[in-house]
């Protein structure tokens, strides 16, 4: 998979707050293979707004 430019990058917390879920969850769902963490070991970590916006968007559909 190919890093996705760096203006589509963002830090945990606002990876948390485009979703409506807590840096907690975010971090549960790296570890779950949910959604891919961008960034080097030991670094701080980056997300994938599209990404992030997919699962906006299924959250909100499953919960109506």
């Amino acid at each position: 998979m190919t890093k996705p430019p760096r203006h589509r990058l963002v830090p945990t917390q606002v990876a948390a707050l485009a979703v409506g879920v807590s840096e907690a969850t975010i971090r549960k769902w790296v570890s779950r293979g949910k959604i891919t963490r961008y960034g080097a070991p030991n670094c701080r970590s980056e997300f994938d707004i599209d990404e992030l916006q997919e699962i906006a968007m299924r959250r909100h559909a499953a919960a109506s």
